[in-house]
């Protein structure tokens, strides 16, 4: 009982910290959404081997999708005339990033950390994306991309350059767009990531309680070895990016490195199983392998950069966690912890009713 009691403290305590953020996140994410027509993206991401990609990893950055969310969303831009790298390019900085997960980031993680994982996101991506232009090029758009629904895309049609092959609606009024979006974000964004969100928080409490800080350190303390064994847990694991980030967390306060956490934070979030044969799909063999391997290796080139940087300013990374939080109020964590977990309950309630089991 002692154990469950403090399990459920640390799950609080994180919750507490983190509700805040999230609730500004899913506001900045919505709002994304609404005043970002999918056309307007697709037509700067269809032409040129460099500028495109930049593009589309800047764009992706903030955006709130998970690994799994992100690839309908991917799928319609490559249907829409994107080419090859701006595609990847997208499918690794949105997952990997999110306005939601850098605001988790900067209550739970130190600043930072919360820097350089955006950073570490629009490198991979870039990168990427240029080897899939620089290999894949004469590739035209494929054709039988997978008919995914779009996650991302709120419903019905709201204005126009939606997409939709019927006649466009007129415009909607500014107050509209921001009532929408922000209901959007409610029902759509948060419902795609709470349950995973609750899951990691769930993670990070038992990491807290049960895993001891000597064998963190032994095997996690950082260097090549910590990070590639961190990253072949993360690869095939799925966990979103606002979830991941109460873990790293823990793991930190435990005594793995940044760099480590980075690792976990950059390869969970961008890749899973579940996705790979979609992948294939969108980028074919070939452009899935080079996903991957720049992926790894940017991830690991990221973190141990990370720790030197660490290392070089004489930082501690695990003396400076949480540090944000304390300046908020403890009333007005409070509130936002109330608010967060009343917009879970009936997000988490439809999921289970719909589908037995909350399923993503």
């Amino acid at each position: 009982m002692q154990l469950f009691t403090e399990i459920l403290r640390a799950a609080w305590t994180l919750l507490e910290q983190s509700s805040l953020y999230i609730l500004f996140g899913l506001a900045v994410g919505g709002l994304l959404k609404m005043f970002l027509s999918a056309d307007y993206v697709a037509t700067h991401l269809g032409s040129g081997k460099f500028a495109s990609v930049f593009k589309a990893a800047l764009l992706g950055v903030p955006m709130p999708l998970c690994s799994c969310g992100v690839l309908p969303a991917a799928a319609q831009l490559r249907r829409q005339g994107a080419n090859k790298g701006a595609t990847a390019a997208f499918l690794i900085s949105t997952p990997e990033s999110g306005v939601d997960s850098i605001a988790v980031s900067w209550a739970l993680l130190d600043p930072l950390l919360t820097v350089a994982r955006p950073v570490a996101a629009f490198l991979s991506a870039f990168i990427a994306g240029v080897l899939e232009n620089l290999l894949f090029w004469r590739e035209g758009k494929p054709k039988g991309l997978p008919v995914l629904p779009m996650a991302s895309a709120p419903s019905p049609c709201t204005g126009t350059n939606c997409g939709c092959d019927h006649e466009a609606l007129p415009p909607v009024g500014l107050w509209r767009k921001l009532t929408q979006g922000l209901r959007y974000a409610a029902t759509d964004i948060w419902g795609d990531l709470a349950g995973w969100f609750f899951v990691g928080i769930a993670i990070a409490a038992c990491i807290t309680v049960f895993v001891p800080d000597n064998l963190i350190t032994r095997y996690l303390g950082g260097g090549m070895g910590s990070m590639l064994l961190m990253l072949a847990a993360g690869i095939p694991m799925y966990i979103c990016a606002t979830a991941s980030t109460p873990i790293a967390a823990a793991l930190i306060l435990k005594g793995v490195s940044p760099g480590t956490a980075l690792v976990f934070l950059l390869a969970g979030p961008a890749t899973n199983v579940a996705a790979l044969a979609v992948l294939v799909k969108i980028l074919g063999k070939g452009g899935v392998a080079v996903y991957l391997a720049t992926i790894s290796v940017v991830s690991v080139l990221c973190g141990l950069a990370l720790d030197g940087l660490y290392v070089a300013l004489g930082v501690s990374a695990a003396a400076t966690i949480g540090e944000v939080t304390e300046a908020v109020p403890h009333w007005m964590m409070l509130t936002a912890t109330g608010l967060l977990l009343a917009l879970s309950l009936p997000v988490l309630a439809r999921r289970f009713f719909r589908n037995g089991v909350y399923a993503h």
